[in-house]
């Protein structure tokens, strides 16, 4: 009789153990599921909403609301760009210190490296350069920088280029009709100014030139170093120093670079404060 009690009994603590178990486990799962929901749709949240008409920024002749109009209509390709870097940054970071890689974070890695023209070092081979070199391309760039560079570039969103090509950072292209032919092309010259889809597309290749042509290499040294000393990278004091470094994004050299940093402290009002982590 007692073996028959004691084994009841222990039946049913065996019972109420992995029930409880069980409890828990579900009860986690659920936990973490409301938990990536959330994140899921704070993230959601988070995006910026792309415009889908373009103003036509002649027409405002209020100076300060022009302004405002050409910056609003900009600043969401911005914001995605930025967004899209500090992903990258992460794998980046997140893979830097670790003894060996999986294939699929290899190919990750390969593909990132491709879009950056660096190639990733084969299995074997040291990839310490490459982390170096990536982290200083994968970075971010201020909105104070990049709008300013697109209305000084576009005249406000009203030149030519802007209007008919969504080119708002003056970017050129070598291909025959792959943008439009500027009016005042010297004779022997080639090149075109590309025609974009939209202001996003513009604003995405404007971020890729910048972060990895050879052009800009000290820009992206400037920032490497600000980031070292724990600087605000997307703050419009970070913005006037970075313009150092486009020295040859335009003909004009220092003077466009002064320009470019008078411009920014002129319409420091328009400036937003950037939530990205950095």
């Amino acid at each position: 009789m007692l073996k028959k009690e004691l084994a009841a009994i222990l039946g049913a603590a065996t019972v109420a153990v992995v029930s409880c178990t069980s409890y828990q486990h579900n009860t986690q799962v659920i936990v973490e599921t409301e938990e990536f929901e959330k994140k899921k749709k704070a993230k959601a949240s988070k995006q910026p909403v792309l415009p889908t008409s373009k103003p036509n920024f002649a027409e405002i002749s209020d100076i300060p609301t022009k302004k405002k109009a050409f910056f609003d209509y900009l600043r969401p390709g911005i914001e995605l760009e930025n967004q899209r870097i500090s992903e990258e940054r992460s794998l980046i970071v997140s893979l830097k210190n670790q003894s060996s890689l999986s294939a699929k974070e290899r190919q990750a890695l390969t593909d990132l490296g491709q879009a950056y023209n660096l190639s990733f070092p084969a299995e074997g081979e040291s990839t310490e350069r490459w982390f170096e070199v990536m982290q200083q391309r994968v970075d971010f760039l201020p909105e104070a920088l990049v709008l300013t560079q697109a209305a000084n570039e576009s005249a406000w969103g009203t030149s030519r280029f802007a209007t008919e090509a969504s080119n708002y950072f003056g970017q050129w292209c070598y291909s025959e009709g792959c943008g439009l032919v500027p009016n005042k092309r010297p004779p022997g010259m080639t090149h075109e100014v590309a025609k974009f889809s939209d202001a996003s597309e513009s604003t995405h290749r404007y971020f890729m030139n910048v972060n990895r042509n050879p052009a800009y290499v000290e820009l992206r040294r400037l920032r490497t170093k600000l980031r070292a000393q724990g600087d605000d990278i997307l703050s419009p004091e970070s913005a006037i120093e970075l313009a150092g470094g486009l020295i040859r994004y335009s003909e004009r050299g220092q003077y466009y670079v002064d320009d470019i940093r008078a411009m920014i402290r002129h319409n420091s009002t328009f400036w937003q404060q950037s939530d990205l982590n950095q």
